[in-house]
């Protein structure tokens, strides 16, 4: 059996190594300068709801997957429109049933986000 301990390797192996091992990533954070770049801040308000129906809910109520009503199907929305839009809030913040996820799967959307992107659709499906 053959072993090579660390101190038998030399400085160009340990800096191989080393080079191969580094983390692919850093984390920088808003006034940080070691990073080399500005780091962007976050975003100061809230996305619009079409950005998160884009960015979330586009997947399922373009398609209609897993029994989604589609953006813009007057019927399929008509029923739902009617509950009032507390209860389709609700079920966009909280989910519904087996197909609708809280959020869409959004856990980065706040409340209100949510909120918007329901009224988004709802404005589309009426």
């Amino acid at each position: 059996m053959f072993s090579l301990s660390a101190m038998a390797l030399s400085e160009k192996q340990r800096m191989e190594i080393e080079d191969r091992i580094k983390p692919v990533g850093k984390v920088c954070l808003q006034g940080d300068n070691d990073c080399g770049a500005v780091a962007v801040a976050a975003s100061s308000g809230p996305r619009s709801g079409e950005d998160v129906y884009n960015a979330a809910c586009m997947a399922c109520h373009s398609t209609g997957a897993g029994g989604a009503p589609m953006r813009g199907d007057v019927t399929a929305w008509a029923d739902r429109i009617a509950k009032g839009p507390d209860a389709l809030y609700d079920s966009g913040i909280n989910g519904f049933g087996v197909g609708m996820i809280a959020k869409g799967g959004c856990m980065s959307c706040s409340d209100e986000e949510v909120r918007a992107a329901v009224d988004f659709m709802v404005d589309g499906s009426q």
